[in-house]
């Protein structure tokens, strides 16, 4: 579950959590914040009603839920906080945003599963699956822009690749095999949603992230 590309816009600040919420435009990037995790909580119902395959990540939490009883949305949230754990040694400090990501996107995940039922006709569920990785892409640009922190899997990249000195595109691809192949292990959900999703995401968020990245006032104008 991660919406990052590898070569985010220089507009993204790389600021604290207290400058986060004095750097301007508050109410404008509340909002896009909190529609963003929104609309990914949502994109990750339909994905999974869809039943085509997940993102790597979400190919982890399926699998979980079928060892632990849990609902999708409350293993989503309780990894996110697991995750948030190996920040400490990244000395990384989560915003606004990474603590909302863990909650927020795990408790419409769940909202929208009990909501949405799951199409029998193939071509409903191809449109399920596509219109969840698009709005996931828009999702992810609007949370991302609105610069309050990463989410807890996102920073889990960006500290590592700042603590090794190794490439996003390397240290990304590593988690992401890792938790899938992991997620396959436990019986996570993997079909053609999965490759969609790996192929388009990327270039999906490089194209919708400068749109909606916000301006900050520490950054210089041009």
């Amino acid at each position: 579950m991660t919406a990052t590309s590898d070569a985010p816009p220089r507009q993204l600040a790389p600021i604290n959590p207290i400058q986060q919420l004095k750097a301007g435009h508050l109410p404008r990037r509340l909002v896009q914040l909190y529609v963003g995790l929104t609309l990914y909580g949502g994109s990750m119902g339909l994905m999974i009603q869809g039943n085509l395959g997940l993102d790597p990540w979400d190919v982890f939490h399926s699998g979980l839920t079928k060892h632990l009883g849990l609902s999708f949305g409350t293993i989503v949230i309780a990894v996110s906080f697991v995750v948030l754990l190996a920040w400490i040694p990244l000395r990384q400090w989560p915003g606004l945003g990474t603590i909302s990501n863990a909650i927020v996107i795990g408790l419409v995940t769940d909202l929208t599963l009990a909501t949405v039922d799951r199409p029998q006709q193939l071509w409903l569920r191809i449109v399920f699956m596509l219109a969840g990785v698009v709005v996931n892409a828009l999702a992810g640009a609007l949370y991302i822009g609105a610069q309050f922190g990463p989410g807890p899997r996102d920073g889990l990249m960006t500290g590592l690749v700042r603590r090794t000195g190794l490439s996003v595109r390397l240290v990304r691809t590593s988690i992401e095999l890792t938790v899938l192949a992991t997620g396959f292990l436990l019986g996570g959900s993997i079909g053609v949603g999965t490759v969609v999703y790996a192929l388009s995401i990327g270039p999906l968020v490089h194209f919708l992230l400068p749109l909606f990245t916000v301006r900050l006032k520490t950054q210089p104008a041009g």
